[in-house]
Order: C-alpha cells, then structure tokens, then sequence
C-alpha cells in the first residue's frame, strides 16, 4: 500500500492512502479543526469520514501532469502509466496550486 500526505497552502490537510480495494482520503482533524479550514477541492467538502473510492479521486488524477511531462516521468522511472498513484507521488510534491501531494515515509524520513 501506499501513502501520501496531502498539503494545502504548506499545512497538512489529509492523507491519502492506496489500499486493496482503491482510495481513501481522509482530512486530518487538526485541519477540520482550524477556523479557517477550506476544503482541497470542490469536490471533496470538508468532512469528517473517509473518502472511499476504486479509483483515484479524479482532483487528484488532474494533479498528474499530461503530455510530454508525463512522457518524461514514465521514461525515467519504471512507473506504469497506469500507475496512477505511484505517478502522483512522483510528479506532485511541488505541483502548480495550492495542493502538494507528498509520500509519508518521504515526509518521515525528512524529519
């Protein structure tokens, strides 16, 4: 399995996790908790409860570059094009917005 950290404006907002059954996203309740919390996407409010999902959340499939910048990833790396998730943890720890996608044992390891 793997595991992301996903960052909002440098503050953790949530985790996002590879599983055998698909995805899960899930706000941190430190982020829930600050007053001036706003959600990743539109399409994943402010809640509580896990996001479930068989497939990776389309906001964070739209974080993975397109075109000639993907064709240079997948040329560098062993990474399937299909992989999806292995590809956001590769392509988007300093993507263009506000959200950055970071694997968890990357996160650790820097500390």
């Amino acid at each position: 399995m793997k595991h992301a950290l996903v960052y909002f404006r440098d503050t953790l907002a949530g985790r996002l996790s590879e599983t055998d059954e698909g995805y899960v996203f899930q706000y941190d309740k430190a982020y829930l908790a600050r007053p001036i919390a706003e959600p990743i996407s539109l399409t994943l409010p402010l809640r509580s409860e896990a996001y479930q999902s068989t497939v990776l959340f389309p906001f964070f499939d739209g974080l993975i570059p397109e075109g000639w910048l993907l064709d240079v990833a997948v040329r560098n790396t062993d990474i399937s094009i299909l992989d999806r998730m292995s590809l956001l943890l590769l392509c988007c720890k300093d993507c263009i917005g506000a959200v950055s996608v970071v694997p968890e044992n990357e996160e650790e390891n820097d500390e």
